[in-house]
């Protein structure tokens, strides 16, 4: 793979025959839900503190510890909607879907994450970080989940205190770090963190044996949550950060060989010493499993006018790979708010670019960008069979036919064979209600066969 975009850089590999990038159609082929109040237990040997998760996650992130006090809504952002689930909860919740990946020789199952619970730092200190086997049916439209592993860290790698530094299983929470992205290898996972950002190493079992500080263009990148950093004793003072706050590794994906981890940050970054962004593109870093450090590559990728951010990342074969891209709305459009209508009536941003990428990491230009050879828009699925199990709530005249995937984050893809991708979305529960006005969204997975997307150069 180095061998391989070394040269494409050095030959400029938009090669004569390259093509713009191009719409291809998108087939709904199965639609598969976990609902969203799907909880899990903690294990017996963690502490009782995490028997509840979310008594942060209320106003001013002050302790609440009654259980469904506290009703959850859209915020203001998305007009204040009320989702119809209150919190805290009873047990963990298996929510918030972000990274997928194939099982290894067991068909038909596949990994996913679990985010870092509630959204943020401050608020998810009792959200217990876990990844899970699932299966979904698409013939019956279920998800089931076969098994949960929770991270943890007894051996003490970490190297900065965790919300759990005095138990003695030390399970990882929300507090701690942010993980958007997951990738098996033959010795356990690699997990992308939002935070630091940081790259995460844990066995099969969920124990973390490495933590790996990021290095781009010879120096550390920092969010604002790194654990290094602190807010200064003035005002006037600067911190030196320029990882956007849930900015880190939401993409993250694993050359076919096995041999190389591309992190791919999930908004720009800043210029130096500035609060503006370097570009309209983000950063793609390589890191070598074999020597474990960073190789001191990376490469560009140019977002597309309307999208905000990436959602996920994957490769299909040694040089063509998925990337997410999409904006912040979430809802149908056909139910868009006019001027003054009340919110709980209508989506006050719905979602417009949700769409998924077909690049190649074969053909880098003299700048350093990807090319993009296509994509498919996840706001106009086609459904001629009516596969859907539910549309949500839109206008009456929207065609039958149009599936959406009108989520505010769609952070899943991968391929499952030479025809078809499958894709799910994040949920942020309790706070988004993309599919109904007034529900919190549940887990949902698709299928979508998409065969000439996959097949093009």
């Amino acid at each position: 793979m180095r061998k391989l975009l070394l040269a494409a850089t050095a030959a400029i590999a938009l090669t004569a025959g390259a093509r713009a990038d191009q719409r291809f159609e998108a087939t709904l082929a199965g639609h598969a839900i976990l609902p969203a109040f799907t909880m899990a237990l903690p294990p017996a040997d963690a502490p009782r503190d995490l028997l509840v998760s979310g008594r942060f996650a209320g106003p001013g992130n002050l302790r609440n510890d009654r259980i469904g006090s506290i009703p959850g809504t859209t915020g203001t952002g998305a007009g204040t909607r009320p989702t119809g689930l209150s919190f805290p909860f009873i047990g963990q919740p298996v929510q918030g879907f972000s990274g997928i990946k194939p099982v290894t020789g067991e068909p038909g199952n596949y990994w996913v994450l679990t985010d870092n619970g509630f959204g943020n730092r401050r608020n998810s200190g009792d959200a217990m970080l876990m990844f899970h086997k699932i299966r979904p049916d698409f013939r019956a439209g279920t998800i089931e989940v076969l098994e949960t592993i929770f991270l943890r860290d007894p051996d003490r790698r970490v190297p900065f205190r965790i919300a759990q530094e005095g138990s003695q299983t030390r399970y990882l929470t929300g507090a701690d770090f942010d993980p958007e992205s997951i990738q098996p290898v033959a010795d356990g996972f690699w997990l992308g963190d939002e935070f630091g950002p940081f790259l995460i190493h844990v066995t099969r079992d969920g124990r973390v044996t490495r933590v790996v500080e990021t290095r781009l263009d010879g120096q550390v990148l920092m969010s604002p949550d790194h654990p290094a950093l602190q807010v200064p004793a003035t005002p006037t003072a600067g911190v030196p950060f320029r990882a956007r706050r849930s900015g880190g590794y939401e993409g993250m994906a694993l050359t076919p060989d096995g041999r190389t981890l591309w992190a791919l940050l999930e908004q720009p970054i800043f210029a130096p010493n500035s609060d503006q962004p370097e570009g309209r593109f983000l950063r793609v870093i390589e890191f070598s499993i074999e020597s474990g450090e960073w190789t001191g590559r990376n490469v560009r990728y140019r977002l597309e006018a309307g999208a905000t951010a990436i959602g996920d990342f994957n490769f299909i074969d040694e040089r063509r790979a998925l990337v997410i891209e999409r904006d912040n709305g979430e809802g149908d459009p056909s139910l868009a708010c006019p001027a003054n209508a009340p919110a709980a009536s209508c989506f006050a941003t719905p979602a417009g670019f949700k769409r998924i990428y077909l690049v190649d990491f074969g053909a880098v230009d003299a700048e350093g960008f990807v090319r993009k050879i296509g994509h498919i828009d996840l706001m106009a699925i086609r459904d001629p069979e009516s596969i859907a199990r539910r549309t949500g709530d839109r206008a009456a005249s929207v065609p039958r036919d149009r599936f959406t995937f009108p989520f505010f984050t769609i952070e899943d893809v991968a391929m499952m064979d030479a025809d078809h991708i499958i894709v799910g979305n994040d949920n942020n529960l309790p706070f988004s209600a993309g599919r109904h006005l007034s529900r919190a969204d549940d887990n949902e997975v698709i299928l979508l066969r998409v065969p000439e997307f996959l097949r093009a150069r």
